[in-house]
């Protein structure tokens, strides 16, 4: 969700070597959180995330090997900036092109092949960065007693991480492969990865998606 207009295109960093979790085996209790994986952001709008095509194929593969225990969310625009307040509402005076009078349905929807495996698994609209904020999120959590997140989507710098850090503060541990995420700026998204590492080493273990399935429990 590129709030500037100077959008950076390179691919993900490929200096992040497979890292096992310091914490040992996911257990069964654990839930993949599968962030805005849209055609709003795959699509040629003003959101347009240039590394999504290229994290998609590690997210199916976490949401097909994992299917009943993927949450999938949706960002959901208001038709219109009068139906939200304060800085929201200042954020789509901003960004009108992209509330929902004005955009085609279709593109609200998750990108293939994830629309259908979320047919079988748990879809959740949000209205504001946090899936944590306005929804069911954390207690569909607690009753399905989830203790660990592997967070996957878009952005790295935005959705994601508000996700991430709400997380921590429900006391999840949270698991994020690198490999499985997608921002509009290199520089955000490594920022963030150096802050996830080095400041919530404790809470937030970063890996590569390939690792994280080996070390799963089904």
């Amino acid at each position: 969700m590129a709030q500037t207009s100077s959008r950076v295109k390179r691919s993900p960093s490929t200096q992040d070597k497979p890292q096992g979790l310091t914490r040992g085996a996911l257990s069964p209790r654990t839930a993949h959180l599968c962030i805005d994986m849209q055609e709003l952001f795959r699509a040629e709008t003003a959101w347009h995330t240039p590394w999504m095509e290229k994290v998609l194929p590690e997210i199916v593969k976490i949401a097909e090997a994992h299917p009943a225990q993927s949450i999938f969310t949706r960002f959901i625009p208001p038709a219109e900036p009068t139906e939200m307040s304060g800085s929201w509402r200042a954020f789509y005076e901003r960004w009108r092109e992209m509330t929902r009078n004005h955009l085609n349905p279709a593109l609200l929807e998750l990108v293939e092949p994830l629309r259908e495996i979320a047919r079988t698994a748990t879809v959740i609209d949000k209205r504001y960065f946090s899936p944590f904020h306005g929804t069911n999120l954390a207690a569909l959590l607690r009753q399905r007693e989830v203790d660990t997140l592997v967070v996957t989507g878009a952005e790295t710098d935005m959705c994601v991480l508000a996700a991430v850090l709400d997380g921590v503060d429900q006391g999840l541990r949270i698991v994020i492969p690198v490999d499985a995420l997608c921002s509009s700026s290199d520089e955000m998204h490594e920022a963030l990865l150096a802050l996830y590492r080095t400041r919530f080493s404790c809470q937030i273990e970063t890996s590569n998606t390939d690792v994280i399935l080996t070390q799963w429990e089904r």
